[in-house]
């Protein structure tokens, strides 16, 4: 099942507390990136993170985004703008930065 336009942009208006959002479409799903950092996506209508030491105090649940993929977590509660603002810069600075 792939996500939908409507949950996307629902999930883009609840990142709006943070600038340089940018969403990029791959085979029916969509990646997220803050700052140019891929940290996580939304996969079958449920938006996921990246799994780092700095997000584990949110004590979000695993998640696997498709088949044969790596565990990320599941951010279940989306409708906190703030927190939501927090998790993805907490897991953005988890991150390497790409050269």
């Amino acid at each position: 099942m792939a996500t939908t336009k409507e949950y996307r942009d629902f999930v883009l208006e609840q990142l709006s507390l943070l600038d340089n959002i940018t969403c990029k479409s791959m085979m029916g799903e969509y990646l997220l990136y803050y700052n140019g950092i891929l940290f996580g996506g939304i996969y079958d209508d449920r938006l996921l993170v990246k799994i780092v030491d700095g997000n584990k105090k949110y004590n979000m649940k695993e998640s696997i985004p498709y088949d044969s993929a790596k565990p990320m977590y599941l951010v279940a509660d989306i409708d906190n703008k703030e927190t939501l603002r927090e998790i993805v810069i907490e897991t953005c600075k988890g991150l390497p930065i790409k050269k």
